[in-house]
């Protein structure tokens, strides 16, 4: 249940607290409730890996017994407002849309950093827990470094994952990159401990940010969530079923997946449902439809938690074919639900996979060869795909969510380095 509270600013009463409390002891408490700020530039119903985590992490730091509020965008337009939800307290910031994106909305800065001024000084956070450097992020960093507040930085993203977004030519856009990366460390710079999903998102941060120690922490994953429970009955698909979740987005490159599809040996039988929405679905549909595939492919549009929870479980095989996956939370929750997997060989993802165990990898944007490694997964027993899926359950298990957010309360409390225990 969601109750929305209109107006120019936060309404809630903050917490007795003492406006003389020294900066040096806030976000050190070693036990005790926490008022945690977390600043999402994306954050639900917007669909996508960082605004999954944000929310699970409100969810479970509140399950901890934590007061949580939420820094993020407005998804409509109209003044500053405030949500209040079963996890946390949200702050919607004043946003207009962004021209070259579906639902991405922009807060601009003249606006944004006086309201984020104004909401830390209100409601005096323990700690601040920023998810990128943009828009809300930038204004969360910089307010939080003023008030000697301890901020904890998570980044999802890569600057080059704009590209498909920005109408400009080539290189252009490497200049861009350039400059966001710079920021990047700049900014992220000043939080108390960086952090991001993988090692290799780590590697590239100090890389290319500049950064001199980036903690990898994966996003976690509940695994017994995504097992069978007892007395349900699944619905089997009719045609052995590949599945496909995320944003419908140039750089998940759906329509490889649905060519691939088509090039698979017609005896298989082989379908594809695609769960999700995005810009790209009018193109995709189209596709779909010029290559026959009507009867084959299914555009399942969003779905909510507990049907998608059931997609995985009824699938066959799960295919990732994204290029620009610093994690992808939607394959660790296939790999949990104890799906064999094809994924692309590309940044976080060869990772999760052991070649011919759990899964394959592919040639990003190579449809024969995903093809090919469809037909591989099709080809054999349906018994031997249910071993390989009992590897991939044991695979996402090294990313224990509880792990996670243990990671992250400690940080909290002022820990300056987790030993993190999470694995490939």
């Amino acid at each position: 249940m969601v109750n929305v509270v209109p107006g120019e600013a936060p309404h809630e009463e903050p917490a007795e607290k003492s406006t003389e409390q020294s900066t040096e002891n806030r976000g050190e408490h070693t036990t005790g409730k926490l008022r945690i700020l977390i600043a999402a530039d994306t954050y639900p119903p917007d669909v996508n890996g960082a605004a999954v985590f944000s929310h699970r992490l409100a969810k479970n730091m509140a399950a901890r017994g934590h007061e949580v509020h939420i820094a993020a965008a407005r998804t409509s337009r109209g003044p500053d407002m405030v949500e209040h939800t079963d996890e946390a307290t949200v702050h919607r910031f004043r946003s207009f849309k962004a021209p070259t994106h579906e639902y991405i909305r922009l807060c601009l800065p003249w606006l944004v950093e006086p309201a984020m001024g104004r909401l830390m000084d209100e409601l005096q956070p323990d700690v601040v827990h920023v998810q990128c450097h943009y828009m809300i992020g930038k204004a969360a960093i910089d307010a939080a470094a003023e008030r000697g507040l301890r901020t904890i930085a998570t980044n999802h993203f890569m600057p080059e994952n704009l590209d498909p977004f920005l109408p400009f030519p080539a290189w252009f856009r490497r200049i861009v990159a350039k400059n966001s990366w710079r920021d990047m460390g700049k900014l992220m710079g000043k939080a108390a401990v960086v952090t991001t999903p993988t090692p290799l998102a780590a590697r590239t941060m100090m890389e290319r940010a500049g950064f001199e120690k980036v903690l990898p922490l994966s996003n976690g994953i509940d695994v017994e969530n995504y097992r069978v429970r007892p007395g349900e009955v699944l619905a089997r698909p009719e045609r052995p079923t590949v599945l496909f979740v995320g944003r419908l987005a140039v750089e998940k490159n759906v329509d490889v997946l649905i060519e691939a599809i088509a090039k698979t040996d017609p005896a298989l039988g082989i379908g594809l449902d695609i769960v999700g929405d995005g810009e790209q679905r009018v193109l995709l549909a189209a596709q779909i439809q010029e290559l026959g595939l009507g009867d084959r492919v299914r555009m399942r549009g969003h779905v909510d938690e507990d049907a998608l929870r059931l997609a995985y479980l009824e699938a066959d095989v799960f295919c990732q074919p994204g290029t620009a996956e610093l994690q992808s939370l939607v394959s660790l929750e296939a790999m949990s639900a104890g799906l064999p997997v094809v994924l692309a060989d590309a940044l976080a993802l060869p990772h999760l996979v052991e070649d011919g165990v759990n899964g394959y990898l592919f040639e990003p944007g190579n449809s024969a060869h995903l093809a090919a490694r469809l037909e591989q997964l099709f080809a054999v027993s349906p018994e031997q795909r249910i071993q390989m899926g009992e590897r991939s359950r044991e695979r996402a298990g090294r990313h224990s969510l509880n792990a996670t957010m243990n990671a992250f309360e400690k940080l909290y409390r002022g820990a300056d380095w987790i030993e993190s225990r999470h694995t490939p």
